[in-house]
């Protein structure tokens, strides 16, 4: 069993840009429950089907295995909840950390989210310049959040941080 910190920022401008290429990912929810979350990933040419626990201030329990892709597909079109999160998830050296960036695409498009996970609640860490306003504490900014309810589809007022 694996233990998930992660913090989460939205992305404030392109000073990322100019890494390396990125992942392509389509992943979906089996369950989406408060207590626990069931997702189907595909990224690029590999499946996982992965468990995570409730959050508990920002540590929750994670659990993930390798999967046929070809069953992963069948999920992601005939069992998860719609729309598919699709994204390309660059990966981002900053300070000695690594940042998962996330560019979104279909229904989430314009919504672009860096996430960073850490070893302790309390571990210190540079946020880049292209990290704006943290939205850790912001469930709809969640993947299994914007399955239900796409950035696409919300406000003027729901997307100012």
């Amino acid at each position: 069993m694996g233990v998930e910190i992660e913090r989460k920022f939205i992305v404030i401008n392109d000073g990322w840009k100019n890494q390396e290429p990125g992942s392509s990912i389509s992943q979906g929810y089996l369950s989406t429950s408060m207590d626990r979350v069931v997702r189907v990933r595909v990224i690029n040419e590999d499946a996982y089907l992965t468990v995570k626990s409730s959050i508990d201030g920002l540590v929750r329990n994670e659990w993930e295995y390798p999967i046929p892709v070809d069953d992963a597909k069948i999920m992601l079109k005939n069992l998860c909840i719609q729309p598919i999160i699709e994204k390309v998830r660059y990966r981002i050296l900053h300070a000695g950390m690594m940042w998962d960036l996330d560019v979104f695409s279909g229904e989430n498009e314009g919504l672009i989210i860096a996430e960073i996970e850490l070893e302790s609640e309390n571990q210190p860490f540079d946020v880049p310049a292209w990290a704006g306003k943290e939205v850790t504490d912001k469930p709809r900014y969640y993947n299994n959040n914007l399955a239900r309810y796409p950035y696409r589809s919300w406000t003027d007022e729901e997307k100012q941080v």
